[in-house]
């Protein structure tokens, strides 16, 4: 099978989680991604249609420790991708394949998942350089139906799986080969306290841990 390498790859993290925090206000950002942190995700996207989203993304980039991942999610243009790079963002996430967007975002250096849902969409992504390949809705392939896309992708794709998707999915997802998940509504919505958000956020981490653990057994 042939291999792939990204012009941006996906960095090497801890975890390959990332935070979904569609909704989420500027004021709110500080107590929730503190909470995040503590937990130890250590990739955090606030989507476009949010409330002044870049406001949040500049204030994320600023609060976080070198090495975390923060961007955006929802981008859909490449004027979009020029905005979240303008305020330090590094992070671009879609929610389909748009070549501007992912040209536009590894040449400037920025990691792109696009979303895709068929063999067409993925090969495409990884033709025009994306990062990882961001499955969704997952909850609707399921993995059996990404288990069977991946068997014609080349090596080295990263796959990552995005709506619908709980703690409690993990291991089902991780034995097909999907090593990325991004948690929305499982992990926050508006309006939720940070401490509750912080629960939730530990509850994934231990999840996560313990399905790599009994994948790599």
């Amino acid at each position: 099978m042939s291999t792939i390498s990204p012009l941006a790859p996906w960095p090497s993290l801890s975890r390959n989680l990332v935070a979904i925090l569609r909704g989420i206000r500027p004021e709110e950002i500080d107590g929730v991604a503190d909470v995040l942190l503590d937990a130890g995700f250590e990739a955090i996207e606030v989507p476009l249609n949010s409330p002044d989203a870049l406001a949040s993304i500049e204030r994320l980039v600023v609060r976080a420790p070198n090495g975390i991942l923060v961007g955006a999610g929802t981008v859909t243009m490449r004027e979009e991708v020029e905005l979240v790079a303008g305020v330090g963002g590094r992070l671009i996430v879609s929610p389909s394949v748009e070549e501007p967007v992912v040209r536009t975002a590894t040449k400037l250096g920025l990691v792109t998942m696009p979303g895709v849902f068929t063999p067409t969409e993925a090969f495409a992504a990884l033709r025009y350089g994306a990062s990882a390949l961001k499955f969704f809705p997952a909850s609707v392939l399921g993995p059996r139906g990404i288990g069977a896309i991946r068997a014609v992708l080349p090596d080295g794709a990263l796959l990552g799986a995005v709506g619908g998707i709980t703690e409690a999915d993990f291991p089902a997802y991780l034995a097909v080969g999907v090593e990325a998940f991004g948690l929305g509504t499982s992990l926050y919505r508006p309006g939720d306290a940070a401490a509750d958000v912080g629960i939730r956020a530990r509850a994934a981490v231990a999840a996560y841990d313990a399905a790599v653990r009994g994948r790599d057994a």
